[in-house]
């Protein structure tokens, strides 16, 4: 009688790890899994600290800095200065003082050349991410680039301009994306595409700039092995539908096996 437990059906029994050496690279590996997140963090935050403070600390007075009247530096004090001047500045700015006084500062602003033309575009830049109203950039699609059969996950913009889209040969209904670049998401091309050929994805924008910086690895849901099956057979079918005689290419023909059923097993 064998007295050793055997795996879990469905499991395959793991060897364990043989030598000294290969005890210590798994320990190893698992104390850099736990502690590297934690230090690239502390570290980023950190270092956001520190440029806050070196931007705003040489703004203020020195007899109003906190390091003047003790014996060490104190971190962060200038992103305290900075939050309570920008909330300051925003509760300013919603009466009516404050809202005519931003208007003479953008009318001035206006009649520069050079500075209008970058003011109005970061405005519109700040106004559609921090909005609590706006939807761009917080939807999900996937849009069929850079070739027939290759699927790219996208983020979901607004529709273009009436100037845009009349310049636009196809008559089709346009929307704008941007297309994220692993593994820096902050970098991709933006570009129009028909929007009956973008794909909506039950994804949130932060899944997908996960997916996306880590390549793949890191796969949003509890069972990545079916989101890839769903997506891959979703984008297929849409593009069967769109395109019914169109041939299919190579990377098309390699259809993705849809997870097994319980039923479908056999014992």
């Amino acid at each position: 009688m064998n007295d050793k437990l055997s795996p879990p059906p469905g499991e395959t029994p793991q060897d364990p790890p043989r030598g000294v050496m290969a005890r210590v690279r798994n320990y190893f590996l698992t104390g850099l899994i736990v502690a590297g997140p934690v230090l690239i963090t502390f570290y980023l935050t950190w270092w956001f600290v520190n440029w806050v403070d070196g931007f705003v600390r040489p703004l203020i007075p020195p007899d109003y800095r906190p390091e003047t009247y003790l014996p060490f530096a104190l971190p962060g004090s200038g992103l305290v200065i900075a939050f309570v001047a920008l909330t300051l500045l925003g509760f300013l700015t919603a009466n009516l003082i404050g809202r005519t006084l931003v208007d003479l500062g953008e009318r001035l602003l206006g009649q520069m050349p050079v500075v209008r033309a970058i003011y109005r575009g970061l405005k519109q830049v700040f106004e559609t991410l921090f909005s609590g109203s706006g939807n761009s950039l917080r939807k999900v699609g996937l849009v069929e680039f850079p070739s027939p059969g290759m699927w790219s996950i996208v983020l979901i913009s607004l529709p273009p301009n009436q100037e845009v889209a009349g310049k636009i040969p196809n008559k089709d209904e346009h929307i704008s994306v941007f297309l994220p670049c692993a593994p820096n998401p902050t970098t991709g091309f933006f570009f129009y595409v028909p929007k009956s050929k973008v794909i909506p994805v039950d994804m949130s924008a932060e899944e997908a700039a996960t997916l996306i910086m880590s390549a793949g690895v890191v796969q949003p849901g509890s069972d990545p092995q079916k989101k890839i099956a769903a997506l891959a057979a979703t984008a297929l079918a849409a593009k069967k539908a769109r395109d019914p005689d169109e041939p299919e290419s190579a990377f098309s023909r390699r259809r993705v096996k849809p997870p097994e059923k319980a039923s479908d097993k056999v014992d």
